[in-house]
């Protein structure tokens, strides 16, 4: 496959950072329905909780590109809010299992619902030709960038790290 040349490799960067900004604030728009309950880095551990289910610390830790310490921390707001449960491996007691709650699980929905229906809005202006394309691209884009397609990805399409 040939590779973009100079000008057209910065039409293509120049589209994708326009379409990053969009989809930032999208993404920044759905969390502002749960803002009082979590932080962005809270949200992002419940992510990965929800994309990997019952998780080690130190594996959270590393999906998220934390210190163990800073994901401990982390773990204990969000037991405290009743969002996750931390319990000590039975088969290692010197590790900490992790997994959603209920209520965790339904944020992770809640925001993830408002993603689907303002990009499904977005979406909906465009014709078949573009939408057509625009899988094309973003498939290209996505196993260019190493993302598994969203049937084994999160369903926020959320990077698990």
């Amino acid at each position: 496959m040939d590779q973009p040349n100079g000008d057209d490799l910065s039409a293509v960067t120049s589209a994708v950072l326009t379409g990053s900004r969009l989809l930032v604030a999208i993404a920044a728009r759905s969390l502002g329905a749960v803002e009082d309950r979590v932080t962005l880095p809270q949200f992002r551990m419940l992510v990965v909780l929800a994309g990997h289910g019952e998780t080690k610390l130190v594996a959270l830790a590393e999906r998220l590109n934390v210190n163990p310490s800073t994901a401990m921390r982390m773990a204990d707001r969000l037991v405290s809010s009743q969002l996750i449960v931390r319990e000590v491996n039975p088969l290692n007691r010197r590790e900490s299992l992790i997994r959603l709650t209920p209520q965790g699980r339904h944020i992770v929905d809640e925001v993830t619902a408002h993603r689907r229906e303002e990009i499904a809005a977005i979406v909906s202006c465009m014709s078949p030709e573009q939408c057509r394309a625009l899988i094309s691209a973003m498939t290209a884009f996505n196993q260019a960038g190493g993302e598994p397609p969203a049937d084994h990805a999160h369903p926020l399409g959320w990077p698990d790290t």
